[in-house]
Order: C-alpha cells, then sequence, then structure tokens
C-alpha cells in the first residue's frame, strides 16, 4: 500500500492553515496548533522540520512565530512530502537510479516502477499549497479529469461512428 505517513499529512495541514492567513502574519506554535486542533507537541515538530526544509521562516520573540517562506502558489505537495518523508519513492529502485536492488540488473519491471514513480511524482509537483488551502469546489475530482482525457475516453472516441 502506498500511504502518506500520518506526520506528512498533518505537515500539509498546517501548511494549507497557514497558507489561508495573509502572508505577513507569523503565527505562534500554539495558536497554530489551536486552530488546526492537534497536540502542540506534533504541531511543534513538524514546524520545525518545515522551517529546516526552508518551506516556513520562524521569527523569535513577543510576536514571533511561524510564516511562509514562499508564497503558497510556490510551494509543491512534493516538495512538503519530502521535507517531511524524504524522496518521493514507491519502491527503493524507483526513487534511486543508481539502484540499492540486489537483483536490479536481473529485474524486469525496474523501468515500469520507475515510470509510474515519475508519474507519481509528477502529479504531486503538479499541485500546489495554494491549491491544497482552497476547499474543493464540487468535491472530488479524478487526477485522470485534470487536463487530459481518459484512456477509456479515448477509446469511446475511436469506437464512436
Amino acid at each position: 500500500m502506498i500511504r502518506i505517513t500520518k506526520l506528512t499529512d498533518y505537515g500539509i495541514v498546517l501548511l494549507a492553515h497557514i497558507a489561508r492567513t495573509p502572508e505577513w502574519r507569523t503565527r505562534s506554535v500554539r495558536d497554530i496548533a489551536a486552530e488546526a486542533h492537534l497536540p502542540l507537541p506534533t504541531v511543534s515538530k513538524l514546524l520545525k522540520s518545515l522551517t529546516r526544509a526552508g518551506l516556513l521562516v520562524s521569527q523569535r520573540g513577543v510576536k514571533g512565530g511561524y510564516a511562509l517562506a514562499r508564497r503558497p502558489e510556490e510551494i509543491t505537495v512534493a516538495q512538503i512530502i519530502a521535507a517531511l518523508d524524504g524522496p518521493i519513492a514507491i519502491t527503493d529502485c524507483s526513487g534511486d537510479p543508481n539502484g540499492r536492488c540486489e537483483i536490479e540488473r536481473l529485474c524486469s519491471v525496474r523501468n515500469n516502477w520507475q515510470r509510474i514513480n515519475l508519474a507519481i511524482k509528477d502529479a504531486l509537483n503538479s499541485l500546489t499549497l495554494a491549491e491544497m488551502a482552497r476547499p474543493a469546489e464540487s468535491g472530488f475530482v479524478p487526477l485522470a479529469g485534470i487536463g487530459r482525457r481518459t484512456r477509456t475516453e479515448e477509446v469511446l472516441e475511436i469506437c464512436q461512428p
């Protein structure tokens, strides 16, 4: 099963929450945790990791807190996941061009795993924090419906008289 960790999910929730506030305004850890309904230690840990990754900036002092390092339109979901979970790879060999697998030279599916991994990375790179911060307008939209037709739609069109 391909799964994003709970901490990464929370990190995306926190960044989306911060993205909804004016860019100039820093938010304290306590305020962010309370408004996102997440435990303070978890929020603190995530905000520190996101700051180290360059997605947030922190300011010390009475009016200190955290703010986005860049505009939400300039931060991708792939960058957030990589900052919290490390490189995006669905198998050991799909994310590492040098490979770490003992049977790499004999593997008949490695290239296909790399293609799948690239498609996932492309999808995550095309989705920005600004989009994640906005509520979906009409509910769930399948990724296949974004920007191109599905294979089924193409086949149906060919088959029509």
